[in-house]
């Protein structure tokens, strides 16, 4: 895995202050965990929301300070919506030898022949799998193929995902995370038939 590394400056002001280091190009940020104080940090916004932009909840991304090294997972992203930018960002501090608990999303890839044969529709449970492990064996994303979806009803499940190696997933194994289904079909029938009753004479 490729080492992800963003400088960063202590922060001294706070409140209303904050804007103006983000006139200033700079993006507001905080470093906290288990084994450290609080650290109000400030980073370069251009250079960080490329690389955040990039990154999933369970990217390893280490924060450089005053020389030392902080192994990070991004816990929160504030976001201006108006202008589409990063406007604060909460990093937790993690240990390379503690296991953690972490959220993996969850990416699906394929065409299901359920859709295609039967008109289906997928829809979709859970986004992300709550997993255990050391910072560095935690898995970018899971992956989910859906083209073992051959008949309505057919799905994916929490107990169909295999964990990685040294992984352990902690999401319920009955949750559902994508199914073919047929339902929005039937509501239309089901419409198209009251709206035939509706217009027949009495």
């Amino acid at each position: 895995m490729e080492k992800v590394v963003i400088n960063a400056e202590k922060r001294d002001v706070t409140g209303k202050q904050v804007r103006a280091l983000r006139r200033d190009g700079k993006l507001p940020a905080v470093i906290y965990g288990r084994h450290i104080d609080p650290l109000s940090i400030v980073l370069d916004a251009h250079s960080a929301s490329k690389i955040l932009a990039r990154a999933t909840s369970s990217s390893l991304i280490t924060i450089e300070l005053a020389g030392k090294q902080y192994p990070t997972l991004v816990r929160e992203r504030q976001l201006d919506f108006i202008r589409n930018e990063l406007i604060h960002v909460d990093f937790m501090a993690v240990s390379m030898t503690e296991k953690i608990t972490a959220s993996v999303g969850v990416h699906i890839v394929g065409e299901a022949p359920a859709v295609k044969e039967f008109g289906a529709i997928l829809v979709t449970g859970l986004t992300e799998l709550e997993v255990e492990c050391l910072v560095n064996d935690l898995p970018e994303r899971f992956i989910v193929d859906v083209s073992g979806l051959v008949e309505i009803s057919d799905g994916v499940y929490v107990r169909d995902i295999p964990a990685p190696a040294n992984v352990e997933i902690l999401s319920d194994p009955e949750e559902m995370i994508v199914v073919a289904t047929a339902a929005a079909v039937e509501e239309v029938e089901e419409e198209e038939a009251l709206e035939g009753e509706e217009g027949e004479e009495p």
